[in-house]
């Protein structure tokens, strides 16, 4: 058994030791990484870039970092934020299938892959990539989302955690009151932002240029890429963004965000309902007694009550909705890639010819797609069936090796594609890449989209043509 042991350790110690594995400084402390199988490619796992937000930073904007000392070996993720355990059918079986990971209010860890750790001059192409889940689920190391090949194809990317649901959204009169800002709510949105921050001011130190950060997210992620660039706050950091099923240009205001006095109201009638009347009792209540909230009052009263589940519009941090914004031109001016899936919800499909046209009009390119490939399954019963939503996940980080599915040969090879223009676009703001291509932009005059499929012989079609019905 000791063998057994020194043999582990000293393989550990030689994977964290071995070339391209420098210890690094940053913003805390010191950070060694852990290198991956892939050959050249270093991850960074469970860095913290702000404060836990626990105790008296419930429900307040994120604090810098405590500091540590030594090295910190960063091979192990952070915990996610708290939210509730999945089950049943649906996304569980295809995302979540090892199980949930332990929750925790103190979740603010981000992770980095790099080819180029330790080596600032560089100055890769970096992404920051935001998950979905509805606001109120998720983490930034589920197992599509991958860096492995990312890394591989010459960029940095970086995934996080952030806030969830009524820990990360919630509003009441009683914290706004308490706000230099004079408002609440948007604690999700402003860890985004802090992650963001944190990758301007550190990512050179992993081989990545601090001036060339992409955003990128899908679903709630993807609307969360519609605030920051929004944001007064963030959108000067951003030098392109890549929104996968988050809408576009909408007709449907909840997709935009809640006026901050009716989420105040509506956060203290949940409250006093609960018998939580001062911050203290608020403060002092346990995550898993207020992650239920919002469901046993439903349940009571029978009426819904939309409290602490997405962004507020509260005069500062966001100051407007995306869609306010990006018809009046006051969204961060960079290229945009933009999209969804062949079988996605129906109102995230909308808006998306919408935007593309505002983004031609202000002069800045967006490039539309539609990812269209009838995912593989082996029979079994409760999996998600077609071209899903969040389906092209596991093609864009090319990830497929990670899931149950039984990918063909000419599935990997549209992921291998599908990486390639998301690389290049987070490289040139161009999908094609700088010798150019077939994937060109949204305009009046072209109104198509990259279309990504198989075709029946099991070989890559994709090309230019309108949006396919489902």
């Amino acid at each position: 058994m000791k063998r057994i042991f020194f043999f582990a350790l000293a393989a550990f110690v030689l994977a964290a030791c071995a070339p391209g594995n420098p210890v690094l400084t940053i913003e805390g402390g010191q950070v060694q990484g852990v290198v991956t199988e892939t050959p050249g490619v270093t991850v960074y796992r469970g860095i913290p870039f702000a404060a836990p937000p626990v105790g008296d930073l419930r429900w307040k904007e994120p604090q810098p970092v405590v500091p540590w000392e030594g090295v910190k070996v960063a091979d192990s993720w952070g915990h996610p934020a708290w939210q509730t355990p999945h089950s049943g059918g649906g996304y569980t079986p295809e995302f979540f299938f090892d199980g949930d990971p332990e929750f925790s209010e103190d979740c603010l860890y981000l992770n980095v892959w790099t080819p180029a750790a330790g080596q600032p001059g560089r100055k890769l192409p970096v992404t920051l990539w935001i998950h979905g889940g509805g606001y109120t689920a998720g983490w930034g190391f589920e197992p599509e989302m991958d860096g492995e090949e990312w890394a591989a194809h010459g960029g940095v990317l970086v995934t996080f955690n952030y806030r969830l649901g009524v820990l990360g959204f919630f509003t009441h009169p009683a914290l706004s009151a308490e706000s230099p800002h004079g408002v609440s709510g948007n604690y999700g949105m402003l860890d985004q932002i802090a992650a963001l921050k944190w990758v301007k001011a550190n990512i050179a130190q992993f081989g990545g240029d601090p001036d060339r950060i992409t955003i990128m997210g899908q679903s709630a992620g993807a609307m969360s890429v519609q605030t920051l660039v929004t944001s007064p706050l963030s959108k000067d950091l951003i030098a392109g963004a890549i929104i996968q099923s988050g809408g576009g240009v909408t007709d449907r205001p909840a997709l935009g965000g809640s006026p901050l006095k009716d989420s105040e109201a509506a956060g203290k009638e949940l409250m006093d309902w609960a018998g939580y009347d001062t911050l203290e009792k608020m403060r002092a209540a346990s995550p898993q007694d207020l992650m239920g909230l919002s469901s046993r009052y439903m349940q009571e009263k029978r009426q819904f009550l939309r409290a602490g589940t997405s962004p507020v519009v509260d005069g500062w941090a966001y100051p407007e909705t995306f869609n306010e914004a990006a018809k009046a031109g006051r969204i961060a001016d960079v290229p945009y890639m933009i999209g969804c899936t062949l079988d996605d919800m129906g109102a995230l499909g909308n808006g998306i010819d919408r935007f593309c046209l505002l983004r031609e009009q202000a002069g800045t390119p967006a490039y539309a797609y539609q990812f269209a490939r009838r995912l593989p399954t082996d029979g079994r019963e409760g999996v998600l069936q077609g071209a899903f939503h969040s389906s092209e996940l596991w093609y864009m980080f090319k990830s497929l090796r990670f899931c149950w599915r039984p990918f063909t040969e000419g599935d990997y090879a549209l992921a291998e594609q599908m990486i390639g223009c998301w690389t290049n676009f987070a490289a040139t703001g161009n999908p094609n890449g700088k010798a150019g291509g077939a994937w060109t932009a949204f305009t009046q005059g072209n109104q198509n989209y990259m279309v990504f499929k198989l075709d029946d012989a099991d070989k890559v079609a994709s090309g230019m043509g309108p949006m396919l019905a489902r």
